[in-house]
């Protein structure tokens, strides 16, 4: 499986995130970088293994609601360059198109940021083109067409349970497994919980495409030796970028 690092991002600095509560995140402190600077918890994550995809959550334009993609723009000085996940509370048509201009970033439709459906069926079949279906507790976060109608779910879907992220407790395995039960062939993507190796293992049994992973690999509970690991030939398929499930078309 797949193994996306995150960075949270706020006020330009990368941050912790813990459960959600996004008033009370602080600029990370973490023994891959000195600092909090984007780019520089960015190559502390390739000290590990060198992903060349990155997660980043803009909190400031998720908050705000503003069109905001200067979160992503540090990440393109790395060398090799990633891609980018981007969620920036993107809500409006004219935010997505302009984000997805750019061919090394992928669009995050966060639910929780959905008036309706119209953006997500918009831009449903883009290919960079993510959906987010966000919850907090047993409540999803967002119009309820969103989960009702999963034939709009776009190929890539992250399934985020917000006060899991941070909390070391273990990602919603049940949640996991009854979305994807009603998915299809859909690559489903894990945020929030994972802890360790043995997590990451029982959700690649499951099925489970991918997953979004911080803490734990700032902790150290994630080795050098546990992603390489996991991530076997999806870790050989991502330095070699094929058309695959997870990748634009070629």
């Amino acid at each position: 499986m797949l193994i996306i690092p995150v960075l949270d991002v706020k006020d330009g600095h990368v941050v912790r995130a813990q459960m959600g509560m996004r008033d009370t995140y602080r600029p990370i402190k973490t023994p891959l970088s000195a600092i909090s600077a984007i780019s520089s918890v960015a190559e502390g994550l390739r000290q590990i293994h060198p992903f060349s995809i990155f997660y980043v959550a803009d909190l400031d334009a998720i908050e705000s609601g503003s069109s905001h993609f200067s979160a992503a723009a540090p990440l393109s000085l790395l060398k090799p360059r990633p891609d980018v996940w981007l969620d920036a509370g993107f809500r409006r048509k004219t935010d997505v198109r302009q984000v997805l201009s750019n061919a090394q970033i992928f669009a995050v439709l966060g639910s929780e940021s959905q008036a309706d459906t119209d953006v997500l069926s918009a831009f449903a079949t883009h290919q960079r083109l993510i959906l987010s279906l966000d919850f907090r507790g047993d409540a999803f976060l967002g119009p309820p067409a969103i989960m009702s109608t999963p034939d709009l779910w776009p190929r890539r879907v992250i399934v985020m349970t917000l006060d899991k992220v941070g909390a070391r407790c273990g990602p919603d395995f049940d949640r996991l497994r009854s979305i994807k039960a009603i998915a299809g062939n859909r690559d489903i993507i894990a945020a929030g919980g994972i802890r360790n190796v043995n997590d990451l293992e029982r959700l690649s049994d499951m099925g489970i495409a991918g997953a979004l992973v911080a803490t734990s690999l700032h902790s150290g509970e994630l080795t050098a030796t546990d992603v390489s690991a996991v991530m076997g030939a999806a870790g050989i398929q991502e330095k070699r970028r094929p058309a695959s499930s997870l990748y634009p078309e070629a």
